[in-house]
């Protein structure tokens, strides 16, 4: 049986999401940050570690939810069919990994952008960091405001945005009330 590793919290909730849409049988298996279990899966010590019942491991969000919507295109998670369906999944899946993910980083570890330790100079970055996330916010309210789905229907890439969204959910001042769509 397919086995993800995940951290609560994290954008392993992405293929969590995606599995759960499938409705293939799967075990989501919880594990601790730097630990040895998950060194031994993936050296970059990361979530999310998708391990299938003959011992390989695919790690990295984007590609896990691609692997699964390839995996199961019964689910119609790929996001439309045709060259160019394909190429708006990856665009928005790239956006995602490339542009939005990483600009929570300031939010969730200032210390990695400062070498200053004061509160005040993690309080910036974190600042910083909110300020870029809503940059990215509105980009996705722009190509939402009209639309329930990324692409043509329920997706991988809506799947991959949810954590992100609980995140500016949590982190942005005022939540998501800004960007509505």
């Amino acid at each position: 049986m397919t086995t993800l590793y995940f951290r609560p919290g994290t954008c392993a909730l992405a293929p969590h999401v995606a599995l759960e849409w499938i409705g293939a049988p799967y075990v989501a298996k919880p594990i601790a940050a730097a630990s040895p279990e998950l060194l031994a899966l993936n050296p970059a010590g990361a979530v999310p570690v998708l391990q299938e019942d003959d011992g390989w491991i695919l790690t990295q969000a984007g590609a896990i939810l691609h692997y699964l919507a390839r995996k199961h295109p019964e689910a119609g998670l790929a996001g439309g069919t045709g060259l160019r369906a394909e190429a708006e999944s990856d665009r928005w899946s790239s956006f995602l990994t490339g542009d939005l993910h990483p600009a929570f980083y300031p939010v969730f570890m200032p210390y990695r952008y400062t070498a200053d330790p004061s509160e005040e100079a993690k309080s910036k970055v974190v600042a910083a960091g909110i300020a870029l996330v809503k940059k990215k916010l509105d980009l996705i309210e722009a190509h939402l405001s009209g639309r329930e789905w990324f692409l043509e229907g329920r997706s991988i890439v809506d799947a991959y945005a949810f954590p992100m969204l609980r995140w500016a959910r949590a982190k942005v001042p005022g939540g998501l009330a800004a960007w509505p769509a």
